[in-house]
């Protein structure tokens, strides 16, 4: 490094760092002057040659603070300049990737730069058209499917753009993404993308449901895989990561859409939830129950939760045992169950998994209105069934007016 003459030692020719005076008024670096001294047993000036009487050393403060004025310097006309060619590289990865026949190493170049920068660096990327370049790129996979690199190229930009959180967050760079061609690639990627790819995209479809755009419409146009490879993706037990940003997903599109319910009950969303169910943990188990409870709410959901069989049992296991939003959940899912004419089957699984039991028991336990009301409504609807059952409660018939052979 080029540095003033009088920052040197006089010794060393090398920036001092801590430099004291002797006698004779010549500056050096202390450790080096010593070594002169003591080391060397020296007992003249190293410049001057002149004898000295004296060994004594004064700490040079004023050069000390000048020296370190001018590192500090140095050093921000050096992170500037340094700032600068980020910039000029950035600008040029930008403007020639899309006609680059190395996409895939330039898109690592730039998220290099990306992870690497400053809040800056993420403006000048929007600013220079980054995120118009990566939909671009990204939607190339729809003309070249079959091309091993350039379906690599999308999901290097997939997991670029998950690199720019304050960019996704903007209502402009939200409706980039909701371009039909955009999402479609995206939708690709669930079903056929590596397992880093699938996770960026399902996060970056996280982010879009966060946001005020009219979504749900775009949605809506997807495919049965679409909603297939989101079911898949939330039941990997391996990345629970992944899982739950897919989970989340699913309840924001179900929630804003009946007919994306329809498609999801289509794909079979219904069984694959019913089988993840009973050995999820307790937060997950909330939201899986309210996914099913959504579906139930079609005449679809209710005869795929009805054809399944085992509906009824997993969700019975979690009533009482998750939360008291759990089982509010599980007694409107029943309540919906009940209440459409359900198969002398439905009816016999409710008693034989315990789900009359709990019920019952629900109705000596703290808890909403609502709920109890729902409870006692599905046990008057089907009561005159249970009761002939000897583990049906006798005082229970007669609290319920069931004493009777009829309702």
């Amino acid at each position: 490094m080029d540095f003033p003459l009088h920052f040197r030692c006089p010794i060393s020719m090398e920036l001092m760092k801590d430099p004291v005076t002797i006698s004779t008024g010549v500056t050096y670096e202390r450790k080096n002057i010593e070594k002169w001294f003591y080391t060397c047993k020296k007992k003249t000036c190293p410049t001057t040659m002149q004898v000295l009487h004296s060994f004594d050393m004064t700490p040079n403060h004023t050069l000390k603070r000048l020296i370190l004025a001018w590192q500090n310097g140095k050093s921000q006309s050096q992170s500037h300049d340094e700032l600068s060619m980020k910039h000029d590289e950035l600008v040029s990865l930008i403007n020639t990737i899309e006609s680059s026949p190395f996409k895939v190493s330039s898109l690592k170049k730039l998220k290099s730069i990306v992870e690497l920068g400053d809040h800056d660096v993420k403006d000048d990327f929007k600013k220079c058209g980054g995120v118009e370049v990566l939909v671009r790129i990204i939607q190339q996979i729809l003309i070249e499917s079959s091309d091993f690199v350039t379906f690599r190229a999308c999901e290097e930009a997939l997991s670029l753009l998950i690199k720019l959180p304050i960019v996704l967050e903007e209502e402009e760079t939200i409706k980039i993404l909701l371009q039909p061609g955009c999402m479609k690639s995206m939708a690709i990627i669930l079903q056929r993308g590596s397992e880093e790819a699938r996770f960026c995209t399902v996060s970056i479809l996280q982010r879009i449901m966060k946001s005020d755009c009219q979504w749900s419409v775009v949605i809506e146009d997807q495919g049965i895989e679409f909603f297939k490879s989101l079911m898949e993706i939330m039941s990997d037990e391996i990345c629970s990561k992944a899982s739950s940003c897919a989970l989340q997903v699913l309840i924001d599109i179900l929630e804003k859409s009946k007919k994306s319910r329809l498609k999801a009950i289509e794909a079979g969303a219904m069984c694959t939830l019913i089988e993840i169910l009973p050995d999820s943990s307790k937060s997950k188990s909330e939201k899986i129950m309210y996914l099913i409870k959504m579906m139930c709410e079609c005449a679809d959901g209710r005869m795929g939760f009805i054809e399944h069989g085992l509906g009824v049992a997993a969700i019975t296991k979690k009533m009482l045992n998750i939360s008291n939003i759990g089982t509010k959940i599980g007694v409107k899912i029943l309540s919906l169950i009940c209440n459409s004419h359900p198969t002398d089957k439905v009816l016999d699984d409710l008693l034989m998994y315990g789900s009359v039991k709990k019920l019952v028991a629900l109705l000596h336990i703290g808890g909403s209105s609502t709920t109890k009301e729902r409870v006692i409504k599905i046990l008057k609807l089907h009561g005159d069934k249970w009761k002939k059952n000897p583990c049906f409660p006798y005082e229970l018939k007669n609290y319920l007016g069931l004493e009777s052979d009829s309702l």
